[in-house]
């Protein structure tokens, strides 16, 4: 095996685990904002904070320093994508916020990717239309009209991620990026909180769901993300971020004991048959696509 075969086995399981923390989030996201156990502010405080003590923690350990970051973007970006996720959940069925969500995070790659002079290669291209295909095959039956407020958040929401993946994509140190980004992001946290005190609430199930989605599917999760981004291209983080709705739907009929459909099933081989082909096959294609 190779340098280079190597090299990318590991990118495609770094980038596999960090999907499937992304999907058990929005597992998680779902329970807590769905049931009611805990409000929009709430959660994302426990949720950053608990992320930030996560990654402190295993600095801690590593014997690693946080220092503060060169990027000021990131934090911010960061807060401002779980702040509006949270807020947009309760409004919005999970259908349509995820093709509002996913829809802004592939534009604003894609914009930053073209910008900066990357170009498509004839698998990618395919690939992401086969894999949006698919994604709007899965959502489509579930889709209603979104209440304004919802789709503005959700769509800001996306920005974000957006803007948090292209700014990570030059990280060299996963872990300490993201802990000093998760430690930052904790002030605007405690002054959204602070703002939102009069409708705070939460119980011990919302809690507990909220530090597992920070310490967990988040904090984790992320340094995995900004890991894998080293080998990928912004085209690529675009287009494999569509598998996440694919993998949520199949956890949630293993967790939450939701029903499995051959709509379900499609749309999955579509979405990760067309995430594979722009990943997996990309080295066969030479040439970039040039408007």
């Amino acid at each position: 095996m190779t340098a280079a075969t190597r090299s990318r086995s590991t990118t495609v399981v770094l980038a596999a685990c960090a999907l499937v923390a992304f999907a058990a989030n929005s597992i998680l996201c779902r329970a807590a904002l769905h049931g009611r156990t805990v409000d929009p502010a709430s959660f994302t405080l426990v949720r950053v904070v608990s992320g930030a003590a996560m990654l402190l923690l295993i600095r801690a350990v590593r014997g690693g320093s946080v220092r503060r970051p060169a990027d000021r973007v990131q934090p911010l970006a960061l807060f401002a994508y779980a702040a509006a996720f949270s807020y947009a959940y309760v409004s919005l069925l999970a259908e349509t916020g995820a093709l509002i969500l996913f829809g802004c995070v592939q534009a604003t790659i894609l914009v930053g990717a073209l910008r900066s002079g990357e170009r498509f290669r004839v698998p990618e291209l395919i690939g992401l239309v086969i894999a949006v295909g698919g994604l709007a095959y899965l959502m489509w039956p579930g889709l209603a009209a979104p209440s304004f407020t919802g789709s503005v958040l959700m769509a800001a929401a996306g920005i974000a991620w957006g803007v948090y993946t292209l700014r990570g994509r030059g990280s060299t140190d996963a872990l300490g990026d993201t802990t000093r980004n998760f430690a930052q992001a904790v002030v605007p946290a405690v002054l959204l909180a602070v703002a939102a005190f009069r409708h705070l609430h939460m119980d011990a199930r919302g809690v507990a769901l909220a530090i597992a989605s920070g310490a967990i599917t988040s904090g984790l999760g992320y340094v995995l993300w900004f890991a894998a981004l080293r080998g990928m291209t912004a085209i690529q983080a675009a287009i494999v971020q569509l598998a996440v709705p694919a993998i949520a739907a199949a956890g949630g009929v293993v967790l939450l004991g939701e029903r499995m459909t051959w709509r379900l099933i499609v749309a999955a081989a579509l979405i990760l048959g067309g995430v594979a082909l722009a990943i997996v096959l990309r080295s066969a294609a030479r040439t970039p696509l040039r408007r």
